[in-house]
């Protein structure tokens, strides 16, 4: 006899992964090494120490360790808001009248609102540990900011957050938790550092991206004693951190035996996908199972849809490390899109190289659906998502209603990052009818594509 399956499965506290999984590991074609923009070789652990904490550079350039174990201290704060809920969400199924099973893992129950803070408490810890004095890190939307400000808060550690203009602008509420934790908030590009300076001169008014923001951090970290720069997304270090979400998810599912069928996560830089996906994929990689896993990003910033798998720098200033990934050009400023967690011009280089080898796949969604489908999810099972986690609503709607014409009983898991609460002024323009969709033309993208760094 089949088990009923509770609305929200939760793990037991002494449940939680006590070991973070690095799917490089399993990764045949491992991810294409940073390259020195200067020579062009792979960069050393002595190149990165100036810029990320030892600790972070180790488990960066580590593709062959399969489990790291999570320190005591991080395994501790853990406890405060994780496990976090798998919760099937029969009110939508009803609502769609699909027979298909939707589940997902909701990220949104600590005060950070959302995935981010599994990898800010990771990364402030390894700076407390090192003896440094502060962070610098960029923000899109504030989730990333948040989440840090109050992990350095816990660390006593001073945290400098460059946030993407238009972002700083449209959501003030999210810049006020930031300062309420202790954080300082510079809206970028800025006239406070060389690089904002350039970038405000090369593209006068612009809205910011995070290409942008990366840069000015990335400077202020190098140039300031005791400081080191974070990253709230894109590097290999992000995504084992994030494999919590994942590993907890799966073992939510085996205690009832669900195997998914299609995963689904939102795509910006892949710190949410590629925390998700991390044990399915694993064991794809391993060819134990076979699953259909989507990215979901959004037509305005359609980096795996339309962009260009090479070489590129992950910030508009040009002084980051060189990247191989799916990219838009470091020299694309995307449209003040309002999933401004989603806004950046390339894509890890661990998700790249996987998507390249086909085992996954992506979808590019207009903002207005995007809405439409957070309106659907939060009227009929009580949470106001995020616009990034929207995306990848969007997308399990979609295959859901699918499911609905064929008859096909299929398992979807996606991931919800986190809550909108303040998003409103997003939402407000949804609600009076004046959001409008853009989507980057062809010859647009070319001139960012032929701006791509030359590299053999």
């Amino acid at each position: 006899m089949e088990k009923k399956i509770p609305y929200k499965i939760y793990l037991k506290e002494d449940e939680i992964p006590k070991q973070w999984y690095n799917v490089r590991a399993d990764m045949k074609n491992k991810p294409a090494p940073l390259l020195n923009p200067g020579t062009h070789k792979p960069m050393t652990f002595e190149e990165l120490r100036p810029v990320f904490c030892d600790e972070l550079v180790k488990q960066e350039l580590d593709d062959n360790t399969a489990y790291f174990d999570i320190p005591e201290e991080i395994y501790n704060f853990y406890k405060m808001y994780r496990p976090s809920p798998l919760v099937r969400a029969y009110c939508l199924e009803e609502k769609l009248q699909t027979p298909a099973k939707i589940y997902y893992k909701f990220e949104g129950n600590n005060t950070s609102g959302s995935h981010k803070l599994n990898s800010a408490i990771a990364q402030a810890y390894y700076a407390k540990k090192q003896g440094l004095k502060g962070v610098t890190t960029e923000t899109g939307a504030g989730q990333w900011g948040t989440a840090l400000s109050m992990a350095c808060s816990y660390f006593d550690l001073d945290c400098k957050v460059y946030m993407v203009k238009v972002s700083y602008e449209q959501k003030p509420f999210r810049r006020e938790v930031m300062r309420t934790y202790g954080a300082s908030v510079t809206p970028s590009p800025s006239d406070t550092t060389k690089v904002g300076r350039q970038i405000l001169e090369k593209y006068p008014g612009t809205t910011g991206s995070l290409g942008c923001a990366i840069s000015e951090a990335v400077e202020v970290a190098t140039e300031n004693e005791g400081y080191r720069y974070v990253l709230g997304s894109v590097l290999n270090q992000v995504l084992l951190h994030q494999s919590v979400i994942g590993l907890e998810a799966k073992a939510a599912l085996d205690k009832y035996n669900i195997t998914p069928d299609i995963i689904i996560g939102c795509a910006g830089g892949g710190s949410n996908l590629g925390g998700l996906i991390s044990p399915f994929m694993g064991e794809k990689l391993r060819g134990e199972k076979d699953y259909d896993i989507v990215a979901v990003e959004p037509a305005s910033c359609p980096s795996f849809t339309r962009g260009k798998f090479a070489y590129d720098f992950c910030d508009t200033g040009m002084v980051c490390p060189l990247a191989k990934m799916y990219t838009l050009g470091s020299g694309f400023i995307p449209s003040a899109n309002h999933a401004g967690g989603l806004r950046f011009h390339g894509m890890s280089s661990i998700l790249s190289q996987l998507y390249h080898d086909g085992y996954m796949r992506a979808v590019s969604v207009e903002q207005t659906a995007v809405f439409e489908a957070a309106q659907q999810f939060a009227r009929v099972e009580g949470i106001l998502p995020a616009p990034e986690s929207s995306h990848a609503i969007r997308a399990a709607i979609d295959e859901a209603l699918k499911c609905k014409e064929t008859g096909e009983e299929k398992t979807i898991l996606f991931g919800l990052t986190g809550t909108g609460y303040f998003d409103m002024v997003a939402y407000q323009k949804y609600n009076d009818g004046v959001m409008t969709d853009y989507i980057p033309t062809d010859e647009e993208l070319q001139k960012s594509f032929d701006s791509l760094p030359k590299v053999d």
